[in-house]
């Protein structure tokens, strides 16, 4: 029996959606602006890394071409022949460009209604729900209250925060509810628990997420986020791949934030990690345990909270490059029957304006055996959780279709 895998490589985009101009991304390229600004760029300019984006393994197994049908462009320095295996790209069907809408779609369940949002202004966040929530939680009040970015609002309210024993609330243009405090001065389980707290106060109002952001630091060396992050988000409202696997009574193995991301329902052995390189290390553990018909699904969020968000270009191209010079190792466990994929949930250019996701098309790269070619557009995420259902025999009917052979039975949303 086969086994399946799909990596996230997250925020990874490779060219404007469609639909990008409803939600101000018209024009937005992850990988072709990155790209771009790489090939630009004088030696040594951005302090960092310096010349050509390289990803060799990448364009080996398609990037390139699928960036190029994606967006109509070629992005520099990805030009690669042959291809070793399947390449295309795929388009989001769900509403938002948050975390939760691109992974429930890459796992079959396209997301059809509206998620709450907090508007622009401050405070705003509404007044019962900030009472409510202080008085669960027990605080002295809390700071913020606004749209902004994590690593600005903790360099600006740390202090304050550590000194009054206030949390800042702050949230994005994704559907979201952030909350940040000192791991030590504050204490983590009670950050966690606070988190739990708001999570039943903003069900009401549709917020996708609660994300605990704990930091250290003091006033004079200043604040840095840890990697004791933590997302409470609201189940999916139906079955997911991952429920699937699960009643078929399968090995279920989630990398990083997917089990946070689906509540943990489905997401079986949860594994987590500091930073995208010690991911790929226990996704390579993993790999090697993972029994037939077993699945596994990663996330590397790396070039979506250092880089994407940070509109860090020389940062983001770093750890595609990284990942790049990785991959090999993962190549290297899969076995013959083996079906793998690589591919985003949305995109964040780091050439673009604001700090927000920017809706995108992602790259679908797969290998499965000696296969090769292209797999075209994909009319919705949906279709890789379809392709991993066939591979695996499961019997499972959501959303998608599936691009390997013998899929005509397996329907679109």
């Amino acid at each position: 029996m086969a086994r399946a895998f799909i990596l996230v490589m997250d925020s990874f985009g490779i060219g404007s959606a469609d639909d990008a101009a409803r939600y101000g991304d018209a024009g937005a390229n992850t990988l072709g602006h990155i790209a771009s600004a790489c090939a630009a760029a004088r030696p040594g300019e951005d302090g960092k890394r310096s010349g050509p984006l390289r990803l060799p393994v990448l364009s080996g197994l398609g990037l390139g071409k699928a960036a190029e049908a994606a967006s109509g462009d070629l992005p520099p320095g990805l030009e690669t022949e042959p291809v070793h295996g399947l390449w295309g790209y795929a388009a989001e069907v769900s509403n938002g460009k948050d975390t939760p809408s691109g992974h429930w779609e890459i796992a079959g369940y396209p997301v059809p209604f509206d998620w709450g949002y907090f508007p622009q202004g401050q405070p705003c966040f509404p007044r019962d729900l900030v009472a409510a929530i202080v008085k669960e939680a027990e605080l002295p009040g809390v700071l913020g209250e606004k749209h902004a970015s994590g690593t600005q609002v903790i360099a600006e309210l740390g202090a304050e925060s550590v000194r009054t024993g206030k949390p800042i609330f702050y949230t994005s243009a994704d559907s979201v509810l952030q909350i940040a405090a000192h791991e030590e001065a504050f204490g983590l389980e009670r950050l966690l628990d606070l988190c739990r707290i708001a999570r039943r106060h903003v069900d009401a109002l549709n917020i996708g997420r609660v994300i605990a952001r704990p930091f250290v630091g003091d006033e004079t060396s200043g604040y840095t986020r840890t990697a004791n992050r933590r997302d409470f988000a609201v189940p999916p409202p139906a079955d997911t791949l991952l429920d699937a696997m699960e009643k078929a009574g399968r090995t279920v193995v989630t990398i990083g934030k997917i089990g946070d991301i689906f509540a943990h329902r489905g997401t079986g052995e949860n594994i987590k990690g500091p930073d995208n390189d010690a991911l790929i290390d226990r996704t390579l553990e993993a790999m090697h345990r993972l029994p037939e018909g077993g699945f596994l699904f990663a996330n590397y969020v790396d070039f979506d909270t250092l880089f994407g968000h940070r509109r860090d270009i020389p940062g983001y191209a770093g750890a595609l490059e990284a990942f790049d010079r990785r991959l090999p190792e993962i190549l290297s466990q899969l076995r013959a029957d083996d079906l793998l994929i690589i591919t985003a949930d949305h995109g964040c250019d780091p050439s673009w304006t604001g700090t927000d996701h920017t809706r995108e098309f992602v790259p679908v790269l797969a290998r499965l055996g000696e296969r090769r070619g292209s797999i075209g557009r994909r009319e919705t995420f949906a279709d890789m959780a379809a392709s991993v259902a066939e591979h695996l025999g499961l019997a499972w009917r959501g959303a998608g279709q599936s691009f390997l052979a013998g899929s005509a039975d397996v329907r679109r949303p």
